[in-house]
């Protein structure tokens, strides 16, 4: 590994990073008045027929003594359904398939030359809603409720439940020393008239701790059903404010999409200034903000789709290890051969990206398979202009197409970002010495004249 990937790949790891863990698609209860807050998901869907394979990556804040999740499931799962995940292979779907920035270093313009990738492109983008709300009381009704099976896998107690009503579960709850969010009842209410059930899972601290973990581990359950859906309403029962939330899908046909909700593609392929390099993780957060509100705040975003082959680049260009047949087995994709003897398969890895609330999102995610195995990607694109000293009689007619691309940057930034013409002006005048003047005026006011000229 040379210098230059290495350096962007310690940079790329510390900023990927995590500083929390996810939620899941469920709620959260908590015992007693211990405040469990719940924010944002990662969830991962291998799905191959009425085969599902789910795995929820987890985010609490808190210090409760025991806590409980509660997520509808179309089954009554069995303990050989359940495993607890590597918390590490969620990430790595993430971290693979996250939008990304990559460079170009103009050639010297007097010989005639190609573009040049300066480094590996690196990538720097994490959502983070810092809103959280409280668990507080909710409304109680004397009803039945069965317990259909309860078993114990590693640190977690699971317990699977079914309900003739919403309130049954409100009663269970309460009957066991928690407290349920308000206006959770009246959601539960919709999963029973489906036919659903509840799981349950509660962390052994003490198994915990006798097992060395300080942190939740991803629950990761399979069934076979025909429903190809995500549970999001009563992720919102205990949130204050808009969720990120981000799904990954791994199929074998093609791209994923929600049947029930727009799906929208983010913009890709765009230059943009050179001064987005350092701030690139604030400049995705602006784009992706700016095109929830065009979309209404209703959208479903796609940021990645992918036909990936086990250890062969499937991006471009990648900002992590290539992805391995065991980490795509364990995530539900069986079908991808665990050896080197025989073809390894494909699998197509989708990543949709939402920000959602009640208002917006009243229904839960409904998706389908598509036939659409065309590989794309969010990118953005830097160019850095020739900074030489050789002169040539082509050198002027180069700076005039950087001075037309430096205009297309800028509007790009402010369409992308929804930045004023004033702000990108200063942020753009930084650079104002790349190049000598041209004619008269200075760069910017031939790239874009001030009002009135």
């Amino acid at each position: 590994m040379n210098r230059i990937h290495f350096l962007l790949t310690l940079l790329l790891a510390l900023l990927l990073a995590p500083s929390a863990a996810h939620a899941f698609c469920g709620f959260y209860v908590a015992q007693g008045d211990a405040k469990i807050y719940n924010q944002s998901s990662r969830v991962v869907i291998a799905r191959d027929g009425d085969r599902t394979v789910l795995t929820m990556a987890s985010d609490f804040q808190g210090d409760p003594k025991e806590f409980a999740v509660v997520i509808p499931v179309p089954v009554a799962l069995k303990k050989e359904q359940v495993h607890i995940a590597d918390p590490g292979i969620v990430d790595r779907l993430h971290d693979y398939s996250v939008p990304r920035l990559v460079e170009y270093k103009d050639p010297n313009p007097c010989p005639r030359g190609t573009m040049e990738v300066v480094g590996d492109p690196k990538t720097v983008i994490r959502m983070k809603d810092s809103s959280s709300r409280q668990i507080t009381r909710g409304g109680c009704a004397l009803s039945m409720i069965t317990i259909v099976d309860q078993y114990k896998v590693d640190e977690y107690n699971i317990l699977i439940l079914s309900a003739e009503e919403g309130r049954a579960l409100d009663l269970w709850l309460r009957q066991n020393g928690y407290r349920i969010p308000e206006g959770a009842a009246r959601v539960l209410e919709s999963y029973i008239k489906q036919g659903m059930y509840f799981f349950v899972a509660k962390v052994d601290l003490n198994e915990q701790k006798r097992l060395g973990f300080t942190f939740l581990r991803p629950i990761q359950v399979a069934y076979e059903s025909p429903k190809f859906m995500l549970p999001i309403r009563l992720g919102m029962v205990n949130a204050q404010g808009p969720q990120e939330m981000f799904v990954f899908t791994l199929t074998r046909a093609g791209r994923v999409e929600p049947i029930n909700y727009r799906n929208v593609r983010v913009p890709t392929g765009l230059d943009v200034p050179e001064f987005v390099k350092p701030e690139f993780p604030d400049f995705y957060r602006r784009l992706f903000t700016r095109q929830v509100e065009r979309e209404g705040k209703e959208a479903v975003f796609l940021e990645y789709c992918w036909n990936v082959v086990p250890n062969q680049p499937s991006c471009d260009p990648c900002t992590a290890p290539y992805l391995r047949a065991e980490e795509l087995r364990t995530l539900g994709a069986y079908w991808i051969s665990p050896t080197y003897d025989q073809p390894p398969g494909v699998v197509v890895l989708t990543r949709l990206h939402l920000r959602y609330d009640k208002e917006h999102f009243p229904e839960d995610l409904v998706f389908q398979e598509t036939a659409d195995r065309e590989n794309w990607q969010a990118r953005y694109v830097l160019h850095h202009p020739y900074s030489g000293t050789d002169e040539c009689p082509q050198l002027a007619a180069y700076h005039k197409t950087v001075w037309d691309r430096r205009k297309e940057e800028a509007k790009n930034y402010c369409d992308l970002t929804g930045a004023g013409v004033d702000e990108t002006r200063t942020r753009m005048g930084v650079a104002e010495n790349w190049s000598a003047p041209y004619e008269t005026a200075s760069w910017w006011e031939r790239i874009w004249p001030a009002p009135g000229r």
